[in-house]
């Protein structure tokens, strides 16, 4: 075969975001359905997204050119529409999960919409960042090394709502634990999988959506 050739595509591709990886593994599961090619790219890069289009990009034409249909699990995440953007580059073959970021399309559009409306004030957590907390939060931000900077981050917060994907009470007494380390009220939502069920069991080839149950 040239070097300039194609290769002949065929399957699916799902580029994630790492802390996206076990949720979708997750519907999938639930599905009874194998998993398809995965590409996770560093869940830390949240806090320098610059990195995040780039890396899909190279992902998208380097492993996946071996693919007729690629998905893209990030929200903008910062990138400013520069994935967006980038995508569109792409000439239609890969399309990404609607929203700006996993809060909302955990806890559903709508839902996201109003709660943000009604209370600008507030932090999310997932259970991914619930399970990694001092990880990229404490330790992330400099708070174990300087607590003093926890009302320069937080002080215009004024509640925690942990949008839970599983129901771990281990994980639940976590998140808790977290809203009163950052002196914020708490409220937890158990949702699932929220949109990105729906979404997973819409890119998944003809054939494979057929034995997904019902929503």
């Amino acid at each position: 075969m040239s070097p300039d050739r194609e290769p002949d595509r065929k399957g699916t591709l799902f580029i994630a975001c790492g802390a996206l990886g076990r949720e979708l593994i997750a519907v999938l599961r639930a599905a009874g359905l194998p998993a398809p090619a995965i590409a996770c790219l560093p869940a830390h890069w949240h806090n320098t997204p610059e990195r995040i289009t780039p890396a899909v990009r190279d992902k998208i034409r380097g492993i996946g050119r071996r693919y007729e249909r690629i998905f893209v699990l990030y929200g903008d995440c910062g990138t400013g529409g520069e994935l967006d953007r980038m995508l569109e580059q792409e000439g239609g073959r890969v399309e990404r999960i609607p929203g700006p970021h996993c809060y909302q399309f955990f806890m559903g559009s709508d839902e996201f919409t109003r709660t943000a409306a009604d209370e600008p004030g507030c932090l999310y957590l997932t259970d991914y960042l619930v399970r990694h907390f001092d990880r990229l939060i404490i330790a992330g931000l400099g708070l174990d090394r300087h607590p003093e900077l926890r009302d320069l981050y937080f002080g215009n917060y004024t509640r925690l709502i942990y949008i839970a994907q599983t129901e771990d009470e281990r994980l639940r007494r976590k998140a808790r634990a977290a809203a009163a380390r950052l002196g914020l009220a708490f409220e937890v939502r158990y949702r699932g999988y929220g949109e990105l069920a729906g979404f997973v069991q819409k890119a998944l080839a003809p054939g494979e959506a057929e034995q997904l149950p019902p929503a």
